[in-house]
């Protein structure tokens, strides 16, 4: 039976399921003179650069959406603040 390759594309997205090393992984997230997506060292798919400024911006754009939304989670409601109230109903 026929190896299968370990990294390559398919459908045109790329695989890498080579082990990885440290350095590879540290040269994968830092490639400058690339764009914003690069391959990811280990896995399917893309990841992004950080030696581009766009990614920064999608980085802080994310962790100021995340940090909003959990500040928001924090606040009491009004309706929690305010006591529950009995309603009697005669027949």
């Amino acid at each position: 039976m026929a190896e299968k390759p370990d990294s390559g594309t398919l459908f045109g997205m790329p695989y890498n399921f080579e082990r990885p090393s440290v350095g590879r992984l540290l040269s994968a997230y830092w490639q400058p003179g690339k764009g914003m997506l690069v391959e990811k060292p280990f896995g399917v798919g893309y990841t992004l650069n950080l030696a581009s400024w766009r990614s920064w911006i999608v980085l802080l754009i994310a962790a100021g959406l995340l940090f909003n939304e959990r500040s928001a989670s924090k606040e009491p409601e009004e309706s929690e603040e305010e006591e529950p109230v009995e309603v009697i109903v005669d027949d």
